[in-house]
């Protein structure tokens, strides 16, 4: 019977882990855009992408939902969350309440060690800057929200790391629909004045920036409502 049980234990601990590992891979697609928003992700093509079941798949979707990152629609199925310029607005509104409060508790236990890998950060996100090419784009954004996931990680506390993962996540999301340049959607400079600002102990500055810095970002974006019309309508003079 013990056996019995510690098999049924091992099979869901390896259930959990794949729709876990599955869950971190589209993550990551949508995060560095390779999936827009409002593409269809059905269970059958997720659990043959990745050779899993239906019910591994339907995990991974469901644990993406909860983020909300991906959306389910009864009787059409999963699709990349398409956020709305409101849930837009919501999102930039939450990021300057949190990060300001992270980037408090990062510098009061920053090592210089912590420091030194936020330069390099820093270094990696401005070599891919001047690359080409769509994999070196999608790298550099990764890079960008690597730099506020490492701020929540210094900072001490999961939950609020977690936070900033889902924040970052949706973030990019917003971009990839409403963004207006074509320039890194996280200034490179910006960062690195964060940084210096946190070395120099002069966090009421570092907050300012950060809030400044996310203030930009926002400002790229297109958040007007755009209502539609008719065929008709649109070609009255």
């Amino acid at each position: 019977m013990k056996s019995t049980a510690t098999a049924l234990q091992i099979a869901e601990d390896s259930a959990e882990t794949g729709a876990q590992q599955i869950r971190d891979a589209i993550r990551d697609a949508i995060v560095e855009r390779r999936l827009s928003p409002g593409t269809k992700l059905s269970e059958s093509d997720v659990g043959n992408l990745f050779n899993v079941s239906r019910t591994l798949a339907r995990a991974a979707l469901q644990a993406l939902s909860y983020e909300g990152l991906v959306s389910v629609e009864k009787n059409r199925g999963a699709f990349v969350a398409y956020p709305s310029p409101e849930e837009a607005r919501q999102i930039f509104a939450a990021r300057r309440l949190v990060e300001p409060g992270i980037l408090r508790e990062a510098a009061a236990k920053i090592t210089p060690s912590q420091i030194q890998h936020l330069k390099q950060l820093l270094l990696e996100e401005g070599r891919l800057m001047g690359e080409r090419g769509q994999t070196a784009r999608r790298a550099e954004i990764k890079a960008s929200g690597d730099f506020h996931l490492t701020l929540a990680g210094i900072s001490g506390n999961a939950i609020m790391q977690r936070f900033m993962d889902e924040l970052v996540a949706r973030s990019s999301l917003v971009i990839a629909l409403y963004g207006q340049s074509t320039i890194s959607s996280c200034g490179h400079s910006e960062h690195g004045d964060i940084v210096a600002a946190i070395e120099r102990n002069d966090l009421d500055e570092a907050c300012r920036l950060m809030l400044h810095h996310i203030a930009h970002i926002e400002a790229d974006l297109d958040l007007r409502e755009h209502k539609s019309v008719g065929l008709k309508e649109a070609f009255e003079l």
